[in-house]
């Protein structure tokens, strides 16, 4: 049999190839999924197939910079299907399950679908390939699974009998659809999930959040993923917020960090150059698909 020249079989590399977009896929299909669910009703269903497209989106991204796969094919693909699977799929859920189906509530599903597309656009042209550690904007991923996931907490006890359940969310959904369509394509930063490790305090607290995630994933789905996403983008907002006051905000481009006049030495200044070319390098050869990978 033929390898190619990283040693792998062709049949095999081939494989290695193609399983990144098939996951990619699956985000579409169970995105598609959500839409049919919710239009006949089956909310519950709705929103468990948006957060199996998300763990999808979660494991293609890995997969693709683990094997190193990663092409622009791959990283266009990703963001027409998060458009469909955490844009178009999460509106149409609330316009079946909340807002009013016989008037102009539908300008909120347009609204915030039109913030999904133009997030994932400038995703591409702004940090696709690059090694940031943050999300300028908060991620479609989760901008998705916080409406799609809000049904399931609406069912439950913690929502039916604390004065959580008391509020207007039939009002207050819709302008939640306009918030979160508006931080999806705002400058506030949001911090990528740290990897997992143990030769770091960021990595011990990438695995603390990975195992708190499983839990949360296990034993209590429906209690634990909307108040985790509401969680994370006040996150977003509330950090952004203080490191602005605190003139803290790391630059949005890595490209600003390296020519930063921060009072650097020349020789500094030359190194951190040459990390960023590192880095770069990593990037073309397919280590950072390109993929906005899900919070999860």
């Amino acid at each position: 049999m033929s390898s190619n020249a990283g040693g792998l079989p062709r049949a095999r590399r081939r494989a290695v190839v193609v399983l990144p977009n098939g996951l990619t896929l699956a985000n579409l299909f169970f995105g598609i999924f959500a839409i049919v669910s919710a239009s006949r009703g089956d909310f519950d269903g709705a929103a468990r197939y948006i957060v199996f497209s998300a763990v999808a989106d979660t494991l293609d991204g890995r997969i693709a910079r683990a094997t190193k796969t990663g092409s622009r094919f791959g990283s266009e693909l990703d963001s027409l299907v998060d458009a469909i699977s955490f844009g178009v799929a999460p509106a149409f859920i609330m316009y079946f399950a909340v807002l009013n189906n016989t008037g102009w509530d539908w300008i909120f599903c347009f609204l915030f679908i039109a913030c999904a597309v133009v997030r994932l656009a400038r995703f591409n042209v702004e940090s696709a390939g690059k090694g940031n550690t943050h999300f300028t904007g908060l991620p479609s991923p989760a901008a998705g699974m916080a409406l799609a996931t809000y049904y399931w907490f609406s069912q439950t006890p913690l929502y039916s009998e604390t004065m959580i359940g008391g509020l207007p969310w039939q009002q207050m959904l819709r302008w939640v659809m306009l918030g979160l369509g508006m931080l999806m394509i705002s400058n506030v930063q949001y911090a990528k999930v740290p990897t997992v490790g143990f030769r770091t305090w960021s990595g011990i607290l990438g695995w603390l959040l990975v195992i708190g995630t499983l839990i949360g994933v296990i034993f209590l789905p429906k209690q634990f993923f909307f108040p985790a996403l509401v969680c994370y983008v006040l996150y977003g907002i509330g950090r952004t917020v203080l490191l602005g006051l605190l003139d803290r905000l790391p630059p949005a481009d890595e490209d600003e960090l390296a020519l930063a006049d921060d009072g650097l030495t020349e020789a500094q200044r030359a190194s951190r150059r040459r990390r960023l070319a590192r880095r770069r390098s990593r990037s073309t050869t397919g280590h950072d698909d390109g993929r906005e990978d899900s919070t999860l």
